[in-house]
């Protein structure tokens, strides 16, 4: 990666990155959103007689999970290039400040995000038969979990970037 170093200073590199790796994040995090939303409250009016919540939920939501499959692997391939910055340059000066509960609550960020990841072909499986019952409840909890770890990651990052970011 030396040769890229020459081309951007590391410190803009690593800001790049984490700038992609945040907006894949927020285009996961919609994602998921949206599908929770349908499968929990969906909505049976006309689109015309629909108010703005309304609309939020009535989203064909078996067409989001490849998407979020797509988005769920990308965003853990940018966020484990991250780490290896992290481990370096961020964590050692937040366990000098002894902000331990800020660290464990990173450390079980990564726990969850490898769960979900490893829940992804289940999910998938799931929704692509999306018309059989019988994986009605695992649909919806797959999809619940996924996007509760999915809120508890993102704001879990922005709290880590908050207390260090990569600039410092």
């Amino acid at each position: 990666m030396s040769w890229l170093f020459d081309l951007v200073p590391a410190s803009i590199f690593w800001t790049i990155l984490l700038i992609f790796h945040g907006l894949v994040s927020v285009a996961l995090l919609g994602a998921l959103s949206h599908q929770s939303m349908a499968i929990m409250r969906p909505t049976h009016s006309t689109p015309k007689e629909q108010n703005f919540f309304e609309s939020f939920r009535s989203v064909q939501a078996s067409k989001y999970a490849k998407s979020i499959c797509i988005f769920w692997v990308i965003s853990f391939i940018l966020g484990g290039w991250i780490y290896a910055e992290y481990r370096i340059n961020v964590r050692i000066p937040i366990e000098q400040q002894e902000l331990y509960k800020t660290l464990g609550a990173f450390e079980f960020k990564e726990h969850l995000v490898v769960l979900g990841l490893a829940m992804l072909p289940i999910y998938l499986f799931s929704w692509s038969h999306h018309q059989n019952l019988l994986y009605a409840s695992l649909r919806k909890y797959t999809t619940l979990f996924l996007t509760v770890v999915c809120w508890y990651a993102f704001l879990i990052g922005h709290i880590v970037n908050n207390v260090r970011g990569y600039a410092s």
